[in-house]
C-alpha cells in the first residue's frame, strides 16, 4: 500500500475504533441490572398527561385507553390529545371520553408544536409532572405510580423504558433490536456509570415546571435532543427507569424506517453542529452529561458503523490482507458490543433470519447522510402500518 492510503487506512481505522470503544465501554456497564424500584411514595402527585396525535385514528384508542385504565387515582391526573388532522369520528369518538381533546390543525404540523398548543390551553396548571407518550404507546396499569414513586424520591427527569409492541416483520425486528442496543447502550449503561441517560421523543416525564420553562424553546424536529441540551445546561439529571414499560409501535417497511431514520439522522446533525462549539466551556465547567452528549451526536449510526468496518475489512483482505487483520479483529469487538446490548427475549430463530434485511438498512441509511438538509425543520411522519 502506498503511504497515502497508509495513513487514510490509519485515520479511519482510529476514528471507527475510538466509535467502537465508545459503545463497548457503555455496553458492558449496561450488563448489571437497573430494575431498582423506588420507595413507594406517600403522595399522590398531579400528572398531565400529553398525547400528540397526527393523523393517527387506527392506534390512539389503545394508547388512551391504556391511561384511562390507570391504578391511578382518577381526579389526581388528566389526559390531553393534541389531535392534528385526525379524521372527525375519530375527534368525536375521544370527546365521549374522560379526557380533553384539542384539535389542531396546522399548517406545519410537529410534535413541538403541538406540545406548546397544549401547554398554552391547559384545563388547569396544578400540576407537578407532565408525560409524553405516542399516539401509538402502551403503558401498563402501574404506569402512573411507578413515576409517582421515582418523582416523590428526587427525580425532575426520567425517561420509561421502550419496548417494541409488534415483532411482525423484518424491518420491525431489527427496529426493535436497534432501540434495545440503544438502550442498553445510552441509558442504562449511562445511568449505571452515573452519567444522564437519553431521551427518546416519547416514554418520557419531567416536572411539570421545568418543562413548561424549556417547551417553548423546541423548534425542530429533533425536540428531545433539544430538550437534552436545556436540561443538561441546568444540570438537571435524567433517570432511566428500566422496570417502567411503554410499549411503542415499530416501523414495519422499509419507507418508514427511511423516512424516520432520516429525520433522526437530521436532527443529530443539526444537535452536534449546534452543540460542538459547547464542548470546552462543557468540559471546563466538568458538566460531563453536556460534553458526553455532544460526543454522541457526533458518533454514525450503528449499522453505518457496522457495514463500513465490514467494508474496510472486506476490501483490504484483496489488497492487502496484513492491513485487514485489525479491521477484522475491531468488527469481532463490535458484534460482541451488540451481543452484550440486546436482551435475551430478542436473541430468537426470527430475529436471526430478519438479519438479511440489514444490507438494506446499511444502504438506507447511507443514503440519508445526504438527504438531512432541512428534514431536522420540516415534519415527516413515520407511516408504521
Amino acid at each position: 500500500m502506498e503511504w497515502g492510503l497508509i495513513f487514510v487506512d490509519r485515520l479511519l481505522f482510529i476514528l471507527m475504533a475510538i466509535s467502537v470503544a465508545y459503545l463497548a465501554i457503555f455496553a458492558f456497564f449496561s450488563l448489571w441490572g437497573l430494575k431498582k424500584k423506588y420507595p413507594a411514595s406517600t403522595k399522590k402527585f398531579n400528572f398531565l398527561i400529553l398525547i400528540p396525535a397526527y393523523k393517527e385514528d387506527r392506534v390512539i384508542m389503545e394508547s388512551v385507553n391504556s391511561i384511562l385504565n390507570q391504578e391511578y387515582p382518577k381526579d389526581k391526573f388528566d389526559l390531553v390529545v393534541i389531535s392534528d388532522k385526525m379524521e372527525e369520528d375519530t375527534n368525536r369518538v375521544l370527546s365521549a371520553l374522560p379526557l380533553t381533546l384539542l384539535e389542531l390543525n396546522a399548517q406545519n404540523s410537529s410534535k413541538a408544536l403541538a406540545l406548546n398548543f397544549a401547554m398554552d390551553n391547559l384545563p388547569n396548571e396544578n400540576y407537578n409532572i407532565v408525560v409524553i407518550l405516542d399516539a401509538d404507546n402502551v403503558v401498563e396499569p402501574n404506569f402512573l405510580n411507578e413515576l409517582n414513586d421515582c418523582y416523590f424520591s428526587g427525580s425532575l427527569a426520567m425517561q420509561a423504558h421502550r419496548l417494541p409492541k409488534n415483532l411482525d416483520t423484518d424491518v420491525a425486528i431489527m427496529d426493535a433490536i436497534s432501540e434495545e442496543i440503544n438502550n442498553s447502550i445510552f441509558r442504562r449503561g449511562h445511568v449505571n456509570m452515573g452519567l444522564s441517560s437519553a431521551l427518546i421523543g416519547s416514554g418520557m416525564a419531567f416536572d411539570f415546571k421545568l418543562f413548561r420553562k424549556n417547551v417553548v424553546h423546541l423548534k425542530t424536529a429533533g425536540e428531545d435532543k433539544e430538550l437534552e441540551v436545556l436540561l443538561f445546561k441546568e444540570r438537571v439529571f435524567i433517570d432511566y427507569l428500566d422496570n417502567v414499560k411503554v410499549f411503542d409501535q415499530k416501523t414495519q417497511k422499509t419507507g418508514g424506517f427511511y423516512n424516520q431514520r432520516r429525520r433522526w439522522l437530521a436532527a443529530q446533525f443539526l444537535s452536534f453542529a449546534k452543540g460542538i462549539k459547547d464542548i470546552p466551556g462543557a468540559l471546563l465547567s466538568l458538566n460531563i452529561d453536556y460534553a458526553d452528549k455532544i460526543f454522541q451526536w457526533a458518533l454514525l449510526p450503528r449499522v453505518l458503523i457496522l457495514g463500513l468496518i465490514s467494508i474496510f475489512a472486506s476490501a483490504l483482505t484483496i489488497f492487502s490482507w496484513t492491513y485487514s487483520i485489525k479491521w477484522w479483529l475491531l468488527l469481532i469487538v463490535l458484534v460482541f458490543t451488540f451481543a452484550m446490548a440486546i436482551p435475551d427475549y430478542l436473541v430468537t430463530k426470527r430475529s436471526l433470519k430478519a438479519l438479511r434485511k440489514l444490507p438494506i438498512l446499511f444502504v438506507l441509511m447511507f443514503f440519508n447522510i445526504f438527504r438531512t438538509r432541512g428534514a431536522s425543520k420540516k415534519f415527516i411522519h413515520t407511516q408504521k402500518g
